[in-house]
């Protein structure tokens, strides 16, 4: 026989009482089924919110007695079409109200609600609903719980009396219908007969009481979601169901905030080792979690994640705690004895301190309870009072295999380290099924988006990426972005999720994921944005394995990477204004970002998708030193320099290079070696030497007049020059010689100049806007290490983007 429990969603609704009826009639086909009910989704909240509204003399509560009534009339004239049935049903459901309606009157009356009166007015939820579906069922038999329920008291509340029910059971039961109806939750006092119950969620509990005496094959949990979840859906939108849980992981689980089952219900039949089967009344096709003894896919060390909001945590300290024995049986006897429930523990080894975990509502009192039993102490200043702090929540980890895997604390405090969330509190058993710790509620999603993510709980890894610039370069990357976006996540488990775009004038952002396809358009009907605005929206989204992306050149937005950093959002930048301004601010950045556990990648800052900075890095770090670079770091000035002929001349070279998108929208930021000079700035920093823009010793070949002025001034003047460049661009020709911007750094001393090369240097044959640069160290004297290529272009310069952003992904 199998033992169903259907929730209050199971039957809260017309559909879903007839998925029940379809669901429970299959089974009966197959074996006698025992049905356990709870009242109507909801019912049991207005029963206690209905009594109140009679405690204090509000008519109001005779509104919502009426609502109730017309609810289960309505349910009642909608599922059952049998005339008799559903006379008789009126008759049996409407004495029960009007049972109830008394019991309020009452309590309106004389201003008084007794723990006995509130028992028995939540007990008619259960009571009206299990009637109802014992009806709808044909051949069903209905058992009135209370019957065979018993309790005793025991400490001021209502226990199950476990021989006394067992027996009973037994007895009522000895001959099973095909389907019997049991209503949840309620229960009987074995000594005064007064109707009690076993608490919220109590209606699992009764399910398993009878599963485990009856020796079920199966207790099944239908409810409303597929069964245990990785992590909770609401925030973890990557979470997915558990196929299977041991009791212990289950009950870990349960007491921490998953809402499945009500913790009790697991004893019982853990001990008959009768398996649960959780599933979802609206998907009864989906096989739901299995919960038993031994758990056959047990490969990960981690389950499943839970958390509790509303947390709590009080410190008692001193110094007279340390060695005291009885220190700690004061703190949890005087709380219990005051009914103040903590659910987490963390005390230092010096004994000097506690930590207790409790719900926020009960805080005010248990401060109140601990400062009195420690008033002594307090008084002598032996200890202090309690510090009390709220705003918090409490995060477990759970998994059995834990024990048998080394480092997953290590993990677990790495993982919350780099992602900039401090750890308040924490414990773990001895058991190594459960790591509990207390964070800030405002960390708790990325808390558990980042560990769901971390521990491969999610089936895909997600970096969430802030776009900054939609010009060349940035569009080219959404572009990129978009075309690679499947084949990431099916080759890499990878999914880059692109949850901001500003451009120089506005910025949308969504923490679920922008749409690719459309956000221009969204773009432009969005609110006007600043660089304050911007840095505020993404700082305060505070969102998991986060990167902000530039791909502008405004020193505006530059300027944000520290902040960025400090809250634990890396940072790619195609901007140079960063890695190159004043050495202290760029040193500040690369500290920060080692501190944080969080990366500030720029390779594309010089050769665009060429492995230069990544290669001087490698060295370094490999113990060689880097004693010489010379490069071609400009493919716009390389470009111009190799189109320049008696044909096109110098002007012409400028105004292709700017068409061909190979110069910056202002050409005299190439041509007056600014951008030249802040490449072999970042590269002699990443070689090890402190060098600053003034540091590099210039000579130019645009006389400073040309930069003077307005861009359209520039363009007008600039064919004056032609004459000049093309009586030296023939005598070099003659010569056997080319034009090369050459940037040269040799023991920390910093030059760019124009060069003439000749055809046995290496930098002769350097095509198009490619870019070379000449690594001479330790290892490689005789024969300077060379890389070549591509070194200008959006295309090329937004692949580099993407690969350090890869680089970050790949951590």
């Amino acid at each position: 026989m199998k033992v169903l429990k259907f929730g209050g969603t199971s039957v809260g609704s017309v559909k879903s009482i007839l998925s029940l009826k379809k669901i429970v009639e299959n089974e009966a086909k197959h074996q006698p089924v025992v049905v356990v009910v709870s009242a109507l989704g909801g019912i049991t909240d207005k029963l206690i919110a209905t009594s109140k509204l009679a405690l204090k003399h509000d008519d109001g509560w005779k509104t919502e007695f009426d609502d109730m009534v017309d609810r289960h009339h309505k349910m009642i004239d909608t599922i059952i079409t049998d005339t008799k049935k559903r006379e008789d049903l009126f008759n049996t459901v409407d004495a029960l109200f009007e049972q109830l309606r008394s019991i309020y009157f009452g309590v309106y009356l004389i201003h008084d609600l007794s723990e006995k009166s509130q028992d028995a007015i939540v007990s008619y939820g259960e009571r009206l609903s299990s009637n109802i579906v014992a009806t709808l069922i044909g051949g069903a038999k209905w058992y009135d719980a209370r019957n065979f329920i018993k309790t005793e008291r025991k400490n001021g509340k209502h226990v199950l009396d476990n021989e006394l029910t067992n027996k009973l059971v037994l007895d009522t039961f000895d001959n099973l219908p095909r389907v019997s109806l049991v209503p949840g939750f309620i229960s009987r006092d074995r000594d005064t007969d007064e109707t009690t119950n076993l608490g919220r969620g109590g209606s699992d509990y009764t399910a398993a009481i009878l599963a485990a005496v009856l020796d079920a094959e199966v207790l099944e949990i239908w409810t409303d979601v597929d069964g245990f979840m990785t992590a909770d859906p609401r925030i973890i939108k990557t979470a997915y169901t558990i196929n299977e849980l041991s009791y212990i992981e289950a009950m870990e689980l349960c007491n921490f905030g998953a809402k499945v089952i009500y913790p009790p219900t697991i004893y019982p039949v853990c001990i008959k080792n009768i398996p649960i089967r959780v599933k979802n009344t609206f998907n009864p096709e989906n096989p739901g979690t299995i919960i038993k003894q031994e758990v056959e896919d047990n490969r990960k060390p981690i389950k499943g994640i839970s958390s509790i909001g509303g947390t709590a945590l009080i410190t008692v300290t001193g110094l007279s705690m340390v060695g005291v024995i009885g220190v700690n049986r004061r703190i949890f006897s005087k709380l219990a004895a005051h009914g103040i429930s903590v659910f987490m523990v963390s005390q230092a080894s010096s004994e000097n301190s506690t930590s207790i975990g409790v719900r926020e509502q009960d805080v005010a009192a248990a401060v109140e309870v601990l400062n009195d039993e420690f008033a002594a102490e307090i008084e002598d200043g032996a200890m202090f009072p309690m510090h009390a702090e709220c705003g918090l929540a409490t995060i477990a980890i759970v998994g059995e295999n834990m024990k048998h895997a080394a480092g997953i604390a290590g993990k677990l405090f790495g993982t919350l380290g780099r992602s900039g969330i401090s750890v308040i509190a924490c414990a773990q058993g001895a058991s190594e099924t459960n790591i509990s710790f207390v964070v800030k509620a405002e960390f708790l999603r990325k808390s558990l988006n980042v560990l769901h993510d971390s521990f491969f709980l999610s089936e895909y890894k997600v970096l969430n990426l802030f776009i900054c610039g939609v010009g060349t370069v940035g569009g080219k990357l959404i572009e990129q972005i978009k075309k690679q976006y499947e084949e990431l996540k099916e080759r890499n488990r990878l999914k880059l999720n692109v949850v901001g775009i500003a451009s120089s004038r506005n910025a949308i952002f969504n923490r679920d994921g922008l749409d690719l396809e459309n956000f221009h358009d969204e773009l432009k009907r969005s609110e006007p944005s600043t660089p304050e605005r911007l840095r505020d929206a993404v700082i305060n989204m505070n969102i998991f394995n986060s990167v902000f992306v530039d791909c502008t050149a405004s020193k505006d937005i530059a300027m944000l990477y520290q902040s960025f950093l400090e809250h634990n959002i890396s940072v790619v930048a195609a901007n140079k204004i960063a890695a190159s301004s004043d050495y202290d601010s760029y040193l500040r950045l690369k500290t920060t970002a080692l501190a944080r556990g969080v990366k500030f990648r720029f390779e594309t800052n010089v050769g665009a998708g060429l492995p230069i900075i990544g290669t001087i890095n490698d060295l370094r770090n490999s113990g060689d030193k880097i004693l010489k670079i010379e490069a071609v770091l400009s493919g716009t000035l390389n470009f111009i320099f190799n189109e320049i002929s008696a044909d096109v001349p110098f002007s012409e070279t400028v105004l292709r290079a700017k068409e061909q998108g190979y110069s910056e929208p202002d050409p005299r930021i190439d041509l007056s070696g600014t951008d030249v000079v802040r490449k072999l700035v970042i590269l002699s920093r990443e070689a090890g030497y402190k060098v600053e823009q003034a540091d590099v010793e210039k000579h130019l070949f645009v006389p400073d007049e040309y930069f003077e002025g307005s861009l359209e001034d520039f363009w007008e003047r600039l064919p004056r020059l032609n004459a000049d460049f093309e009586k030296r661009r023939k005598q070099l020709e003659a010569e056997g010689k080319r034009w090369r911007f050459v940037a040269t750094m040799e023991g920390g001393k910093t030059n760019v100049a124009l060069k003439a090369v000749d055809r046995n240097h290496p930098f002769y044959n350097l095509e198009g806007s490619n870019n070379i640069v000449l690594l001479t160290t330790d290892r490689y004297k005789a024969y300077p290490m060379q890389i070549q290529g591509y070194g200008a272009g959006a295309g090329v310069t937004a692949a580099g983007v993407f690969a350090n952003i890869m680089s970050i992904a790949n951590i």
